[in-house]
C-alpha cells in the first residue's frame, strides 16, 4: 500500500492562499486571527485530515511530555508491573511512555538509551542489564540535560535519582525464615555479582547464616544461576552432592526458583519436607505451583508509581539538591507451601 503523505500546516495554507503562520495561529486559538478565518482554517484542516504534531509542539515549549523506560525483560511480572505503575501516574499528567527492552544485553541497552535521547524524551527510567559493565551511556543522558531515574538494578557510582529495594534485609529475612523452619544446609543461587542487587542479596544470605551461627559452605553457593535454566542446572549440581542442601534460596528470581522446583520433582525429592525453596520477586505463577513458592514481594506497581511521582516532584521543585534522592522500598517475605515443613503438601 502506498504511504499517504501527512498533511502539514503548509498544505492548509497553500489550499487557502494564506501564510503558514496564519494557519498555525488559528489552530492555536490565537486572538490575532478573526473568528471567520479561524473557522475556515479549522474546517479545511478537518477536510485534509490534518493531525497536530504534538511532539513538535511540545518541543517548542521546551519539553516532549514523553518518558523513556528501559527494562531488561518486558515479559517479567516485576518489570511489567513497574511499567504499569509508571504509566498510571504519568498518564494523569498527560505524559506518554516509550518502552524499550535491553534483553540483558549491554550493547542493546546503549542503543535503547541513544534512541531515547534522539527522541528528546524528558526523562529516562532504567533498570540496567545483567550484561552491563560500563555506564558512559547513562552519563551521556545526564550530559544532555535529561532527567535520569534508575530503579532496582542501578549503577551506584552515578549520582542520579534512584528507587530501590532493601535487598539485603529481604534476603536476611528469607534465609532466617528457612533456618527458623528447621533448614540447616541452605544453598544460594546467586546472580551476576557486577550488579549491586545480587551482591546485596548475597550479603543478606551471609549475614543470616552468621547470626544463626551456621558455617558458610562454598560448594552450596552457585554463581550466575539467574534464569530458570541456570537455576535448574545449579540445582542438579547441588542435589547430586554427597551432602546436598536441605533448602535453596533462589535469590535471583522466581524463575530460578521454578527451575529448582522442577528438578526436585524430577528427582522425586519432596518439597518442602526434604527441600525448602524460596524465590524472589513474587511472580504470578508462584501462587499456583505445587507447592506454592515462598518468595519476596518487591511491591513493583508501587515502585512504578513512586518513580512517576518522583519525576513530577523533581520538575516542580525549585531547589537544587546536592545529592539526588534515593528512595528505598521495603520488600515483604511471602511465606507459602515450599518452605513450610509441616505442610501436608
Amino acid at each position: 500500500m502506498k504511504k499517504v503523505k501527512r498533511t502539514t500546516i503548509y498544505d492548509i495554507a497553500a489550499k487557502l492562499g494564506i501564510t503558514a503562520s496564519s494557519v498555525s495561529r488559528a489552530l492555536n486559538n490565537s486572538s490575532q486571527v478573526n473568528e471567520k478565518t479561524r473557522e475556515l482554517i479549522i474546517k479545511t484542516a478537518d477536510e485534509l485530515n490534518y493531525k497536530r504534531n504534538t511532539l513538535a509542539s511540545n518541543l517548542r515549549k521546551g519539553h516532549s511530555k514523553t518518558i523513556g523506560v528501559v527494562v531488561p525483560r518486558i515479559n517479567q511480572n516485576f518489570f511489567s508491573n513497574v511499567i504499569a505503575g509508571i504509566e498510571e501516574t504519568t498518564y494523569q499528567k498527560g505524559y506518554n511512555l516509550i518502552i524499550c527492552q535491553s534483553g540483558e544485553v549491554h550493547d542493546k541497552e546503549i542503543q535503547c538509551v541513544n534512541t531515547l535521547i534522539n527522541q528528546h524524551v524528558d526523562c529516562i527510567v532504567i533498570s540496567v542489564s545483567a550484561d552491563s559493565y560500563d555506564y558512559q551511556h547513562l552519563q551521556n543522558v545526564l550530559d544532555h540535560g535529561i532527567q535520569l531515574i534508575q530503579f532496582d538494578r542501578v549503577a551506584e557510582e552515578l549520582e542520579t535519582l534512584k528507587v530501590i529495594n532493601d535487598n539485603e534485609q529481604a534476603s536476611f529475612e528469607a534465609v532466617s525464615h528457612l533456618i527458623e523452619n528447621g533448614y540447616k544446609r541452605i544453598a544460594l543461587l546467586e546472580g551476576p555479582q557486577n550488579l549491586n542487587i545480587f551482591r546485596q542479596r548475597k550479603n543478606g544470605y551471609l549475614k543470616a547464616l552468621e547470626k544463626h551461627k551456621i558455617a558458610v559452605i562454598d560448594e552450596l553457593i552457585v554463581e550466575n544461576a539467574w534464569t530458570k535454566e541456570l537455576g535448574a542446572a545449579g540445582t542438579r549440581k547441588l542435589l547430586n552432592l554427597p551432602h546436598p542442601p536441605d533448602a535453596i534460596f533462589a535469590s535471583t528470581s522466581d524463575f530460578s526458583a521454578l527451575g529448582v522446583l522442577e528438578v526436585a520433582n524430577a528427582m522425586n525429592i519432596k518439597v518442602p519436607s526434604e527441600l525448602g525453596i524460596c524465590g524472589y520477586s513474587n511472580e504470578a505463577f508462584t501462587e499456583i505451583t505445587s507447592p506454592s513458592i515462598t518468595t519476596i514481594d518487591q511491591f513493583s506497581i508501587y515502585m512504578g508509581k513512586t518513580i512517576g511521582n518522583l519525576f513530577f516532584q523533581e520538575i516542580a521543585s525549585t531547589e537544587v539538591s546536592v545529592k539526588p534522592k534515593i528512595i528505598s522500598i521495603k520488600p515483604e517475605l511471602i511465606i507459602r507451601g515450599s518452605t513450610s515443613k509441616n505442610s501436608p503438601l
